[in-house]
């Protein structure tokens, strides 16, 4: 059982503090596979867990990281071999169980994808957690019959990592997205991504003045909830449907039952961790398809294990733009 490198944090007197340390591998969680991590992301999620925020853990010490990519180097599982590349994205890892912020993991094989061909593991942590539940929300609008042409799709939170990987996802596939953002900056930014047009966030962010306003939307996007998402369901054009999948927002839903009766519209959850296995390996495949790679280039920035300090405090302030992609071996 060998060392490794791992960003491991504790708590004392209701502060965490995160520290680079070599862990031994008796300390990984039991499991059939052991994966020698190459890559993870920097979600909202992790913000918070590195800074102590929304009791998402509740035991220390902890290695967070809610999803990594990497090559198989000890299985008990005939699903996999050593050698395999695979990902992990939901489970809770990076909460109730060690994640991806370590040279090392250890989990079920149930919860690992094997990567799908032509694709990196870089690339598949570039895409993470964020573009997997971006391209099951294309999915579920999809099966809701959103088709190219049946009018415009709104992607808010879309200088974020979901948000950013569904503009570029929707306009491959030949929609017209309108990306919402609060950061005039990334105007180009989102441009170069495929969308049409940009509106500012806070058209969105105040509460709706009336149950119906006029129909604007054919589909939607939403990685923000609160008072947005509210005032999208009254925007939405008949039978439209919205894909929600954030709560930057918060989780409080302002609303009527109007929306829902008199337009017909669809209200869609959409949670990466409660996803069946065909359709995880359905969304990877997908991806593969769908998503450009040289545009999954341009909103993609690659950081050493060491910064991770800083770049939770960012990404909660909305300071970081598109896909963090930690490089744990750095």
């Amino acid at each position: 059982m060998s060392d490794f490198t791992a960003l491991v944090l504790h708590e004392a007197d209701g502060k965490v503090e995160p520290r680079i340390e070599q862990v031994n591998e008796t300390a990984l969680p039991p499991g059939d596979v052991t994966v020698a991590v190459e890559y993870s992301t920097l979600n909202y999620k992790d913000g918070l867990i590195l800074n102590g925020l929304g009791r998402l853990v509740r035991k220390y010490p902890h290695v967070g990281g809610i999803d990594f990519a990497g090559t198989v180097e000890r299985s008990d599982s005939p699903d996999f071999r050593p050698g395999d590349t695979v990902v992990l994205t939901g489970w809770r890892v990076g909460e109730v169980q060690w994640g991806g912020f370590a040279q090392k993991a250890r989990v079920k094989a149930s919860m690992l994808v094997k990567l799908p061909g032509g694709l990196t593991s870089k690339h598949a942590m570039a895409i993470g957690t964020a573009g997997f539940t971006a391209m099951l929300a294309v999915m579920q609008l999809e099966r809701r019959g959103l088709t190219p042409g049946a009018g415009e799709v709104l992607v808010t939170g879309a200088a974020g990592g979901v948000g950013g990987v569904a503009t570029a996802v929707l306009a491959r596939l030949g929609h017209t997205v309108v990306a919402s953002t609060g950061r005039a900056a990334m105007h180009d930014y989102l441009r170069g991504l495929g969308a049409s047009a940009i509106i500012d966030r806070a058209e969105l962010a105040k509460a709706p003045q009336r149950p119906l306003d006029s129909e604007r939307w054919a589909g939607a996007v939403d990685a923000v909830g609160g008072t947005t998402l509210a005032t999208i369901l009254t925007q939405m054009a008949y039978r439209g449907s919205v894909a929600a999948c954030g709560l930057a927002g918060g989780a409080e839903l302002a609303t009527t039952v109007v929306p829902f009766l008199l337009r017909g519209v669809n209200l869609l959850g959409i949670d990466s961790v409660m996803c069946p296995m065909p359709e995880r390996q359905e969304a990877w495949q997908r991806l593969v398809r769908d998503l450009p790679m040289d545009r999954l280039d341009a909103m993609t920035e690659t950081a050493p294990l060491r910064a991770l300090p800083e770049l939770g405090g960012r990404i909660l302030k909305g300071e970081t733009r598109g896909r963090v992609v930690i490089d744990v071996n750095a």
